[in-house]
């Protein structure tokens, strides 16, 4: 009877467990948004309410903003906070396809349309069926299909390339691009009355550099992330690493960090990444950046040959590794090789 009581009240207790977890994963997406979506900045604060408010709605969205901010994230969030979450989502980049193909690719054809349909396709329209469709890159859609495009919006049906039968469709269509859609228009490029059809809500998502403050939280992210995809122990940053990521002005946004820091996690063999371990591009850094680039080596090597230069950095190498009693760490510093390109180099080398 006792163990009976006992068992009973550690089973209230992991109720009243799970709850605050519960409790406490809801209050971690009403300050971080959506999963995927990381951030606290005022920037990314409109975002998640610009997503709450389109969720529930079937109301054509517009993402913009630069090359890797994230603006498919934005689109999965809202497919997956609207009714239509459980349905499929489907995306596609209008600007990979050629011209001949796209039509083909959204809105299927039927079997003999054209020289190899040997069979009939349904089409991305139609293989979304209940769900939601991103065109991504919809300024770079060709100014023929985009009149096509503004018909199936607005009949909500689809014609198969070689068919005579129309198709009616239920999907949301979302819509994302990097460029400049009104001047495009203005430029004849893009259909006006397509841009009126599509541009109902725009959500910007600003660049990673308009949100420096977001960068540990995006850093720890990112760490997490790839603990649990390769299943290996989470890495930290040090302070002077996470100064250089919040320093850098991020050309690539998002998915440049994402790169930047995977290298650097899988090339380190240390539990904390530091700041040499970061391998940034030379545009877009900080005046300490380049003042540290610009500084002269603390032990130069000699210019010659590649064989020569091969035998003279190997012998840096080595001396630094007695000075410092073989301590990688140090005699990394001593020979001014960032640790990361000296551990390589001990590889190379076959220097153990």
């Amino acid at each position: 009877q006792r163990l009976r009581d006992l068992l009973e009240g550690r089973t209230e207790q992991l109720k009243r467990t799970r709850q605050k977890l519960r409790d406490a994963r809801d209050t971690l997406y009403g300050h971080f948004g959506y999963q995927g979506l990381v951030g606290t900045s005022g920037p990314m604060r409109r975002v998640y309410a610009l997503v709450d408010r389109v969720k529930d709605t079937d109301v054509p969205v517009l993402i913009t903003g630069e090359s890797g901010t994230g603006k498919e994230v934005v689109a999965r969030a809202i497919h997956n906070a609207s009714a239509r979450g459980k349905a499929k989502m489907l995306g596609v980049n209008c600007g990979a396809i050629p011209e001949n193909l796209l039509e083909s690719e959204l809105f299927g054809h039927v079997r003999g349309a054209f020289t190899g349909a040997d069979r009939e396709r349904k089409g991305l329209f139609r293989e979304s069926e209940g769900g939601s469709l991103l065109l991504d890159e919809i300024g770079e859609m060709p100014f023929k299909m985009q009149a096509a495009l503004l018909r199936v919006l607005q009949e909500k049906c689809v014609r198969p390339v070689g068919g005579n039968d129309e198709q009616p469709v239920d999907v949301r269509v979302l819509f994302a691009t990097n460029r400049d859609l009104e001047r495009m228009v203005k430029e004849g490029k893009f259909r006006e009355d397509l841009y009126y059809r599509i541009h109902v809500v725009e959500i910007h998502l600003p660049a990673l550099r308009e949100r420096a403050e977001d960068v540990p939280q995006l850093v720890d992210y990112f760490l997490g992330l790839f603990a649990a995809r390769y299943k290996r122990e989470k890495k930290n940053v040090s302070r002077d690493a996470l100064r250089r990521l919040q320093a850098y002005g991020w050309p690539g946004n998002v998915r440049q960090l994402e790169h930047v820091l995977l290298n650097a996690w899988v090339m380190s063999e240390d539990q904390e990444l530091l700041a040499e371990d970061l391998e940034l591009p030379d545009g877009f850094r900080s005046a300490e950046d380049r003042a540290q680039a610009a500084a002269p080596a603390a032990r130069p090597v000699k210019k010659g040959t590649a064989s020569q230069h091969r035998r003279d950095e190997r012998e840096v190498i080595l001396e630094a590794l007695r000075s410092c009693n073989w301590n990688r760490v140090k005699a990394a510093e001593l020979s001014g090789i960032p640790r990361r390109t000296f551990y390589r180099r001990l590889r190379e080398y076959g220097i153990q």
